[in-house]
């Protein structure tokens, strides 16, 4: 691997830089392979190693993130697609430690997590708040918050709204965030390990372009967190300029308190210095993960308020709800009707809800629980993935092979199910979406979009 010469040469004299250590890590092909647990559905790693030679191990500063011995293919993994774990790099966990140090997890808080795809840093602040705390999920660029969407609603919760917009459209929103996470667009060569392609793209003048983006995105959004709130910026880049110059800027032109967090020495992290304030790095030749910057800082500056708050979207009447009992645990949520799309909004969060869907563009929020065609509910693949789903809810138990037949959507000619109608297709437990058994065939509702294109195995 040829790294740029002008990266090395920019980072010299950066605290834990040491360019031979540096070179080699990245020259030894030695790639780290880690995932987190989704506790909505799991909490036990021996789900993902148990009878497949591979071995976990923790994750230091994550509750639910472990490091695999080896990279098994996870698009042929059927408990990967019922959403029971995320891919995620080992470094950016790091932001579970960021909060657990700087706010109360166990309050109902509003959190957003501003440039969110494809969903890593969103599932994972999630897996951290509290049943009644909302997080926004927010994604500029509209493929990408669609996969964003794919991956919230995989991931099971209710009390997320995916949203599609500009940084500025926050300022409509004073103060009304406890929580702004911030993982910048940058230049990438934190991840050149993962990407060495990433290489051929990185430039002295992208640095910089990113550096401006950076700023003025961070600008755009500070006028949404509250007084007090916590800011958390983060990069996958090395350079100064994206990170230190960055945290510089901010204490220079914002009133933002530093946050100094606590490090276990034996994480390796190292510590870097913006006057008063303090960034986190993360450099793989120190560290099991990939390279990272964060920094964490309070907002010390009065924020204006959001106004009055008009009520505008209706819930569903008792009647019409009712029969949404067959298939959602109904306790603790209100439905509401957008067209003919039946979703399922938490019942403490549906002010908040109402109010965000009239201030920015959602995409999707709470749970879609389906589509009422004359009067009869489809049910919706984010009702398969759903906690909410009934217990008694229908389902048929595939094997492996028939489960990856499914996901590639292909006929099930094995499978012999025990009844008709709607029920769930399940993987050792786990619903992996819907299917209609008629008298003579399985429609299969796996979507289109998501289903595997590949035909054979890999690194199998």
């Amino acid at each position: 691997m040829q790294l740029p010469p002008t990266l090395i040469r920019s980072l010299e004299g950066l605290p834990g830089f040491d360019e031979k250590a540096f070179i080699d890590v990245h020259n030894a092909n030695a790639p780290v392979t880690s995932v987190r647990l989704n506790p909505l559905k799991t909490t036990h790693v021996q789900l993902l190693t148990e009878g497949r030679q591979i071995s976990a191990a923790k994750v230091p500063w994550s509750v639910y993130g472990y490091y695999l011995d080896q990279r098994p293919s996870f698009t042929f993994d059927p408990l990967f697609h019922a959403g029971t774990y995320y891919v995620q790099e080992a470094s950016s966990l790091f932001l579970e430690e960021a909060l657990r140090q700087t706010v109360d997890l166990k309050e109902d808080l509003k959190i957003l997590d501003l440039c969110a795809a494809p969903g890593g840093k969103s599932t994972h602040l999630q897996s951290l708040i509290a049943a009644n705390s909302l997080l926004v999920s927010n994604e500029v660029i509209r493929s990408r918050a669609s996969v964003l969407r794919d991956n919230i609603v995989k991931w099971g919760a209710s009390n997320v709204a995916v949203t599609n917009n500009d940084p500025k459209d926050f300022a409509r929103l004073p103060g009304f965030f406890d929580v702004v996470v911030v993982d910048a667009p940058c230049s990438g060569s934190g991840l050149f390990r993962r990407d060495s392609e990433a290489i051929e793209e990185w430039s002295e003048n992208n640095v910089m372009l990113c550096s401006q983006r950076q700023q003025r995105i961070l600008a755009d959004v500070l006028p949404a967190l509250k007084q007090g709130g916590v800011l958390v910026y983060s990069t996958c880049s090395y350079s100064r300029q994206e990170d230190e110059a960055v945290l510089q800027w901010l204490a220079g032109t914002f009133d933002l308190e530093p946050v100094t967090l606590q490090l276990n020495p034996a994480w390796n992290i190292i510590e870097t210095q913006s006057g008063p304030h303090t960034g986190y790095r993360f450099w793989p030749h120190l560290l099991k993960g990939e390279g990272l910057f964060m920094t964490v800082l309070r907002k010390n500056a009065a924020a204006g308020t959001t106004g009055k708050y008009r009520p505008k979207t209706k819930a569903l009447s008792a009647k019409a709800a009712a029969p949404l009992g067959q298939w959602l645990q109904a306790e603790g949520s209100r439905f509401v009707n957008f067209g003919d799309k039946i979703y399922a909004w938490p019942e403490p969060l549906f002010e908040w809800l109402d109010f965000l869907a009239q201030q920015l563009k959602i995409i999707y929020s709470g749970t879609l629980a389906g589509e009422m065609i004359r009067d009869k509910l489809i049910p919706d693949h984010a009702l398969a993935m759903s906690p909410l789903i009934t217990k008694d809810a229908a389902r048929l138990t595939l094997s492996e092979e028939d489960a990856i037949r499914y996901l590639q959507r292909k006929e099930l000619a094995d499978t012999v199910p025990v009844s008709r109608g709607w029920q769930l297709a399940a993987f050792r437990g786990f619903p992996i979406g819907w299917m209609n058994v008629l008298a003579n065939r399985i429609n299969n509702y796996y979507p289109k979009e998501l289903r595997i294109l590949k035909e054979q195995r890999l690194n199998q």
